[in-house]
């Protein structure tokens, strides 16, 4: 199989490579508590982004556009703007039981988000190689949520001293910092946000 990857391919799989990465992180910080673990899969994020970026440089520049890299390229999304962001989450304090609702909703967003794309990537393309936008947000801009929850931990604001504290609501806990997640996944499904692909 590895003889039919091209060059962008082993970028897009070390964008994977680091969303696994964060998630075996964050699990390490939850284990240890010890906070080099939380920033590190915090890290993974901008690293996965990076590898998003050059790997779809890269296939542009050596006209290397297949069927295989974009799956290939939805799937190390999945990991490293879902569910590396939503590990994070649940590791910084967000696990409550509606937590786990908007958490799952967020990945689900994501990952409708990716099959929307796959299929309605030729309609969008209008006969050029290139899409000419992008319909709802781009997942990877979950990269902002990271950011926030590493800000949290810098300033020692993470499980019950997450920005808006904790609330108990009926049987389970609700922290009102998930709703941006709630917001990311809603705009990442959006049908009437069309954003111009650079």
């Amino acid at each position: 199989m590895i003889r039919g990857f091209h060059l962008a391919d082993f970028f897009t799989l070390a964008n994977a490579a680091c969303g696994v990465a964060a998630v075996f992180f964050a699990m390490l910080f939850i284990g240890t508590r010890e906070k080099e673990y939380f920033f590190a899969a915090a890290a993974m994020a901008p690293a996965a982004f990076f590898f998003d970026v050059l790997d779809g440089m890269i296939a542009r520049w050596r006209h290397e556009h297949s069927p295989l890299g974009r799956e290939l390229d939805s799937l190390a999304d999945v990991i490293s703007f879902g569910m590396a962001p939503a590990t994070l989450a649940f590791a910084a304090g967000i696990r409550g039981g509606w937590d786990w609702i908007a958490l799952v909703f967020f990945v689900c967003c994501g990952v409708s988000r990716l099959a929307r794309f796959n299929v309605t990537a030729e309609d969008l393309s209008q006969g050029s190689t290139k899409v000419a936008y992008f319909e709802g947000t781009p997942i990877p801009t979950s990269v902002v949520l990271t950011a926030i929850l590493a800000f949290a931990a810098w300033q020692d604001r993470l499980d019950d001293r997450l920005y808006g504290g904790a609330w108990e609501i009926g049987p389970w806990t609700f922290h009102p910092l998930v709703l941006l997640f709630v917001l990311s996944g809603s705009m990442m499904i959006s049908k009437t946000l069309r954003i111009p692909k650079p």
